[in-house]
C-alpha cells in the first residue's frame, strides 16, 4: 500500500525494534525521521462519486498535503478506469470504487474534520450513484487506515444520520471499512479539473450539515423579489470551493457591465424562482425573465459562449442579433442610425457587455448611412482580416463580447481611417 503512513511505521519498526539503519528504496538515503514524524502525516481514502471534483476539493483544505485519485475496494477486475466503467462491471458488487487518497497533517486538520467534510460533500443516502453518475464505482465509501479513523467514521455516520433524518432524507448507504489496498488512477485523471478548465464542479451535497460543521458559514438570506420582474442573469455558485466558479468570475462576469442585472446565488438561495435545470453543477448560468428560467447552461462558459447566449436572451431574432453574431450589416440610414447620428457628447457602448467602444469626439458624418468614427476607444476593439464575399476587408469586433461591429476603411477625413459601425449593436450614454 503506497501510503506515507505505512512507510513511516515501517521505518520506526526497523529503527527501534531491530536497531537497523533503514534506507529509502528510491534514493538509498536514510529518511529524516524527526522531520517526518513532526509532520503528523496520515492518510484516509474517501469515495463520493466521481473523483475529479472531490480530489480538487480536498486539495483546497488547509492541512491536506496531497489528494490522489484512484481505485479501491474491488476484486476480480483490473483497477483501471476502462475496466471499472465497462458495462458488465458497472453494477458488479466486486467492482472497484472511484476514491481519493487524502494525505494530511493531523496537526493541522484532524481525521474527524475530514470525515465531516466527506459526509457533507455528497449525498451519502444514495447507493451506487451521485448526480448523473450511476454505477457501483460511484458508491459512497470510507476506507480507514487505522482503528481510530474507523471508530470516528462510524460515530460521525450515526450523528449525521440524525441530521439527515430530521431533514427528510433516508438511510446512509456509506460503506465504512478498513482499507485493503489503494491503486492510483491513470496519470490523466490526476488534477483533472486543473488540466480541463472548461467544465463544472459537481455539487452533490444535500445541504445538511453537522451542528459543528467545519464548512458552516452564516447563511446569507437573500431577497429574490427583485428577480421576479424583467430579465436577470443568475450565476449559481458552490457553497464551498469551486475553481470553475472562480474562473467564470475572472474571465467573464467581473468585466460584465451590461444593463441586464447579474447576480450570484447558491443552491439554498433559490426561493420564489422557477428553475428547471438541476442545480448540482456549478457554475450554472441561468437566464431568467420574471423569475422564470428561460434557459441555462451548466458549467463554465467562456466570454464568447456567454455573450452569444446573452445576445439570444436580450436581442432575440432581431436585426441587432444578426449584425452581432452573423456578421450582418445594418440597413443604410436605419432607425438606430438616425437616433445616434446627432447625439449630445457621450460614448457608445457594446449593447451586451456595456464596454465603452467609441466616443462622440471621434464621430463624423461620412454620408454613407452608417455610424462613422476616426478611431475607437483604445484597447476596446480587435481588428482582423475578413475575406468573405470575395473582398479583402478589416473586420472590427468588440474585445470583451466578441460581437461583430463593422469594418474599417482608409477613406476617412484628413487621411484618417473610417470605422464603419453598425448602430444596432450599440447603446449610447451621454457624458455627465
Amino acid at each position: 500500500m503506497p501510503h506515507q503512513f505505512n512507510k513511516i511505521s515501517a521505518v520506526f519498526f526497523l529503527m527501534f525494534s531491530l536497531s537497523a539503519c533503514a534506507k529509502s528504496t528510491e534514493n538509498n538515503e536514510q529518511p529524516d525521521i524527526s522531520e517526518t514524524a513532526s509532520n503528523h502525516l496520515s492518510t484516509i481514502v474517501l469515495g463520493s462519486g466521481c473523483f475529479w471534483g472531490a480530489e480538487k476539493y480536498y486539495e483546497s483544505l488547509d492541512g491536506v498535503v496531497d489528494a490522489v485519485s484512484g481505485y479501491a475496494d474491488g476484486h476480480g477486475v483490473e483497477p483501471s478506469y476502462k475496466a471499472i466503467t465497462h458495462v458488465k462491471n458497472r453494477f458488479n458488487e466486486d467492482n472497484f470504487a472511484e476514491v481519493v487518497e487524502v494525505s494530511f497533517n493531523s496537526g493541522i486538520i484532524s481525521s474527524e474534520t475530514l470525515i465531516k467534510h466527506f459526509f457533507e460533500l455528497h449525498d451519502p443516502t444514495l447507493k451506487n450513484r451521485q448526480g448523473n453518475d450511476v454505477g457501483t464505482q460511484y458508491r459512497s465509501i470510507l476506507l480507514a487506515t487505522d482503528e481510530s479513523q474507523l471508530a470516528t467514521a462510524q460515530k460521525l455516520r450515526d450523528v449525521f444520520q440524525q441530521q439527515l433524518t430530521a431533514s427528510g432524507y433516508g438511510e446512509i448507504q456509506t460503506d465504512i471499512k478498513s482499507l485493503e489496498k489503494f491503486y492510483p488512477a491513470e496519470k490523466y485523471h490526476q488534477d483533472y479539473l486543473a488540466k480541463n478548465p472548461n467544465g463544472y464542479c459537481p455539487n452533490h451535497a444535500t445541504g445538511v450539515k453537522f451542528v459543528d460543521s467545519p464548512t458552516t458559514k452564516e447563511m446569507v438570506e437573500v431577497d429574490n423579489s427583485g428577480l421576479l420582474n424583467g430579465k436577470v442573469i443568475m450565476v449559481l455558485e458552490a457553497d464551498g470551493y469551486c475553481p470553475y466558479c472562480e474562473k467564470f468570475r475572472a474571465d467573464v462576469s467581473e468585466t460584465y457591465q451590461g444593463d441586464i442585472p447579474l447576480v450570484y446565488r447558491n443552491a439554498m438561495q433559490l426561493q420564489d424562482l422557477t428553475i428547471k435545470t438541476p442545480t448540482w453543477a456549478t457554475p450554472t448560468i441561468f437566464f431568467l425573465e420574471d423569475g422564470k428560467e428561460q434557459f441555462a447552461k451548466q458549467g463554465y462558459m467562456n466570454a464568447q459562449e456567454f455573450y452569444k447566449a446573452l445576445g439570444s436572451f436580450k436581442l432575440g431574432d432581431s436585426e441587432a442579433y444578426k449584425a452581432a453574431f452573423a456578421e450582418g450589416t445594418d440597413n443604410r440610414f436605419c432607425k438606430q442610425y438616425d437616433l445616434f447620428k446627432d447625439t449630445p457628447p457621450g460614448v457608445f457602448t457594446d449593447k451586451l457587455s456595456g464596454e465603452v467602444l467609441f466616443d462622440t469626439d471621434h464621430r463624423f458624418d461620412s454620408g454613407t448611412g452608417w455610424l462613422s468614427f476616426t478611431e475607437p476607444v483604445k484597447g476596446a476593439v480587435i481588428e482582423q482580416a475578413d475575406n468573405s464575399f470575395g473582398m479583402k476587408r478589416t473586420e472590427i469586433i468588440a474585445k470583451t463580447s466578441g460581437i461583430h461591429l463593422g469594418h474599417v476603411f482608409d477613406d476617412g477625413p484628413n487621411g484618417l481611417p473610417r470605422y464603419c459601425i453598425n448602430a444596432t449593436v450599440l447603446d449610447f450614454v451621454a457624458r455627465d
